[in-house]
This record gives structure tokens, C-alpha cells and sequence, in this order.
């Protein structure tokens, strides 16, 4: 599976709606896991950004239909990267020159 960091800052909506937060956090795991996903964790930020989350999907696709879904219920809007790990960086560079 690989890696996913997504950063996320709480739309009005998001911050109107706090008390439902663990409600929400319940649906983003089932949300992920329709699509093959799963979210390892997340944490609330100080910052520019509310929440860094770290997933894993199968691949491209299905975190952007998780991040989509997600996304479409207005609560957050996302910035979503591949993540390598350090055994799959040095992998990455074998044979550079």
C-alpha cells in the first residue's frame, strides 16, 4: 500500500460543526475503507493547517476518490501527497548515477 499525507484546514462549515467531530472521524474511516483505504492517523495541528492525516490506499486513485468523498461533505478542504518511506526512497535511487 503506499503512503498518503494529506493536510487539511476546517471549512465554516467544519468549524460550526466541531461537536460532531468524532462522528466525523468515524466516517472518514469508513469512507477510506470503501475505497481500500485506511487512515493510520490524525492529528490536529497548530498552524496554517488544522489536521495533517496519514493514510494508505492501494493506489492513486483510490485515495482521490477517498479525498473526493471526503471533500464533497464540506467540513474540509485538502492538500494530498505521496508519502515514501525510507525503505522505499532508498529502493527509489538505486542505480542513479
Amino acid at each position: 500500500m503506499a503512503t498518503y499525507v494529506t493536510l487539511a484546514t476546517l471549512t465554516d462549515q467544519g468549524i460550526r460543526t466541531m461537536k460532531d467531530l468524532a462522528r466525523r472521524f468515524q466516517n472518514a474511516d469508513q469512507t477510506f475503507a470503501s475505497f481500500g483505504a485506511r487512515i493510520e492517523e490524525i492529528f490536529l495541528l497548530l498552524g496554517a493547517y488544522d489536521y495533517v492525516v496519514v493514510s494508505e490506499a492501494p493506489d492513486d486513485e483510490a485515495i482521490a476518490r477517498a479525498m473526493l468523498a471526503i471533500g464533497g461533505q464540506g467540513n474540509v478542504r485538502t492538500q494530498t501527497f505521496r508519502a515514501f518511506r525510507r525503505d522505499e526512497t532508498l529502493r527509489l535511487i538505486e542505480g542513479l548515477p
